[in-house]
């Protein structure tokens, strides 16, 4: 009997009297040896041993008896394919344990989805952790300005929340989310974004993903259609090819997506997803003519436009425009918010307003997913919004994000010169930068060029469904120091030479 190495010291332990008893060398009935001696044996602590023991003893291997008899393995074994956090899988072949399982359609469809983005953007495996973090001038888009967050702040009123908890704010609370955030929403985005809205219809979620994820599952059968931008968020298309949708990409310009004509005969679409006041990733804005049209198009095609406002908070040119979905008159618009942008991602909260008709499917669809978001965390941010810290911390970002830009855009400007054209400069946090190489042409292996020199960015190329002819990339500024800018975008240049 001997230890394998691998994991903690009493799981070492447990496996090794495991390999015993299933060897047969210890057999049904037959006394195991002491503590003590294991301990000894293994050159282990006795407490060790002991938690091997208990590990055992709770899943049926050996069992105590009275008297001099002491502990024994188990007259009846759990069977051979029995598999616990602490073993490993036995067997690959269908119908034994560690066999691939055999989906529903749906499940499939998810997996498939994942794999299909996750190579799109060049990674393992589908996930929204940024990595590596070791990259010092880290310029990948969708990060939050974190050097500027009130931490303080923040940690004393979520504190006071814990400390004043009820009861009720310890137990399961409303899947559409906590009354206290629902209003404060409501009148921020009444007096910012133009947006009429009900706190009735406002659903809490655990961020945009989630909120895309409720949308196709109410929404979505296999075979609808989903208009989308080309280019686009990544998170959106897998969102709906795991409902099964038929993605149709129409083309971005400076005023935003092309309306296509409505579908006359042909199936009509089902949704449209749209980034109207900071298209992602171009960064144009949606002119009004355009909004306009979408609305009709909408309307003509009894379809729902969701409108993913992730960072139009932030405007640099002007205040920030109005909705899209303050517009409407017709109820055919999802609005989707976030907190990731402003605050930071791992607060996991979002929001959706909703069309009356979906308020109850979409919080009905919420329930059974996850039962809740977090109460405490819900309730700070109603604090954080009803006392003014909210506006205060976006007045303050919104001004060193706008320093921040500068500084980038300056630098582009300086290093790259006539090579580079920006794009989007006018809201949100990146830039779309197009890049022509010695003889105007593409250049080529820009994302390895730049991590070999200490430079994190993203290409353009994974948010199209039809790669450009150019090299784009994208440039986050939003948590930069504008020092460590202007040192990331000179060793940029540098490398691309």
């Amino acid at each position: 009997m001997k230890l394998d190495g691998v994991g903690r010291l009493h799981q070492q332990v447990y496996r090794a009297l495991l390999g015993e008893i299933r060897g047969g060398r210890l057999t049904s009935g037959e006394r195991v040896p002491s503590t003590r001696d294991v301990a000894g044996l293994l050159k282990v602590s006795r407490n060790t041993a002991l938690l091997a023991y208990e590990q055992l003893l709770a899943e049926g291997f050996i069992t105590p008896r009275s008297g001099a008899a002491g502990t024994v393995v188990a007259p009846v074994l759990p069977p051979d394919g029995y598999v616990t956090r602490t073993t490993r899988p036995r067997s690959t072949r269908p119908g034994r344990p560690g066999a691939t399982p055999r989906l529903a359609a749906v499940g499939d469809r998810y997996v498939k989805s994942a794999r299909a983005c996750a190579d799109g953007l060049g990674i393992p495996s589908l996930t929204w952790e940024l990595t590596p973090p070791t990259i010092r001038f880290d310029f990948r888009p969708g990060r939050a300005s974190f050097g500027d967050l009130p931490y303080a702040l923040w940690r004393r009123l979520l504190s006071a929340r814990a400390r004043s908890a009820k009861v009720t704010d310890l137990e399961y609370g409303p899947p559409a989310g906590r009354r206290e955030l629902r209003e404060a929403i409501a009148t921020r985005l009444r007096r910012l974004r133009g947006l009429d809205a009900d706190p009735d219809n406002i659903v809490i979620v655990n961020g945009t993903q989630q909120a895309l994820d409720l949308i196709s599952r109410v929404l979505l059968n296999p075979g609808d259609r989903v208009l989308m931008e080309d280019p686009h968020y990544t998170g959106a298309r897998c969102a709906f090819m795991a409902a099964g949708a038929e993605l149709v990409f129409s083309p971005v310009d400076d005023d935003g997506i092309r309306v296509p004509p409505n579908a006359g005969g042909r199936r009509r679409f089902r949704l449209a997803y749209v980034t109207p006041s900071h298209q992602f990733p171009t960064g144009a804005v949606m002119s009004m003519e355009r909004r306009l049209r979408l609305m009709a198009w909408a309307a003509r095609e009894g379809a729902f436009i969701v409108e993913d406002d992730y960072d139009g908070e932030y405007r640099y040119d002007g205040p920030p425009l109005q909705a899209l979905t303050g517009m409407d008159r017709a109820g055919c618009t999802i609005y989707v918010g976030t907190f990731s942008k402003i605050l930071f991602p791992a607060l996991r909260l979002g929001y959706l307003v909703l069309p009356t008709p979906l308020v109850e499917p979409i919080v009905a669809t919420k329930a059974i997913a996850d039962t809740g978001t977090s109460a405490l965390m819900q309730l700070a941010l109603a604090d954080f919004i009803a006392e003014g810290h909210f506006d205060r911390h976006l007045r303050r970002t919104t001004a060193s994000n706008a320093a921040r830009r500068h500084t980038l855009a300056a630098a582009i400007d300086e290093l790259f010169g006539h090579r580079a054209t920006i794009c989007g400069a006018s809201a949100g946090l990146h830039l779309l930068v197009w890049l022509r190489g010695r003889q105007g042409g593409p250049i080529r292996d820009v994302h390895a060029s730049a991590e070999r020199v200490g430079v994190g960015l993203y290409t353009v190329d994974p948010f199209y469904a039809t790669p450009p002819k150019r090299t784009g990339i994208l440039l986050g500024f939003a948590p930069l120091m504008p020092a460590d800018i202007h040192e990331g975008i000179r060793r940029l240049a540098g490398a691309l030479k």
